[in-house]
């Protein structure tokens, strides 16, 4: 059964309170972005349809090798491959995306999470992190700026806004705000994570400097990151 049919079936049954169009433009948008959070303004109808209709996208996406979950405890949506394939980032993607899981599981550890499942990071904390956990400095505010937003890409992390100041701590309000670390990087990025950051501070050490600072690394997909822009 094709999914047109899969959702006017599926809509035919609701009386007009969500359409084909609603179910389509859910499962574009959860393929798309790969995670959907309620806490995001703009995706809690979204949030919504799959959270009511899990079972429906479930079985449009198995054909398409993704498996969907629901995370109802920290209301997110995830939509991962189920065969994992290598894909490729460049070094300083992996390394910043690991340092983020490395913090998150600090933050967890340390019961700073937010209602949203978030662990917030100002940039003195994530520059200070970075160089223990790597090796290395953190990326200059421009480099650091696209960094930022392939990771929100990915589902893992966002730019703190003015709207969070009443989660912010004095510091993080004074060192101009910082980042939010997602609890989805716990999906996107899985245990392997933190094994390969601690290969990285041995490889790091053969390595020469940042000679290898351009290339490419693999990095597992069980995830679905990938390089393209959104």
């Amino acid at each position: 059964m094709s999914n047109q049919r899969d959702w006017e079936d599926l809509a035919s049954r609701l009386d007009g309170i969500y359409t084909v169009e609603d179910f389509e433009t859910t499962a574009y948008r959860l393929l798309a972005e790969q995670v959907i959070y309620h806490s995001d303004r703009s995706s809690r109808v979204t949030y919504a349809i799959l959270d009511l209709y899990e079972r429906e996208f479930a079985k449009v996406l198995a054909p398409l090798g993704v498996s969907l979950s629901i995370n109802r405890q920290l209301r997110y949506v995830t939509a991962l491959p189920q065969h994992a394939k290598a894909g490729t980032a460049t070094v300083a993607q992996t390394l910043f995306a690991l340092v983020l899981r490395g913090l998150y599981d600090e933050g967890v550890r340390a019961g700073g999470l937010t209602e949203d499942g978030e662990v917030l990071c100002d940039y003195i904390e994530l520059q200070e992190k970075f160089h223990l956990m790597t090796g290395r400095d953190l990326p200059t505010r421009g480099e650091l700026d696209t960094l930022l937003r392939t990771a929100k890409r990915w589902g893992i992390a966002r730019r703190l806004e003015d709207d969070d100041s009443g989660h912010l701590t004095p510091l993080q309000e004074q060192s101009a705000g910082g980042v939010a670390i997602r609890p989805a990087i716990v999906d996107v990025l899985g245990e392997t994570a933190l094994m390969r950051l601690a290969q990285w501070g041995a490889a790091r050490d053969e390595a020469h400097g940042d000679g290898a600072a351009g290339e490419s690394v693999a990095i597992e997909e069980n995830q679905g990151m990938n390089d393209e822009e959104a």
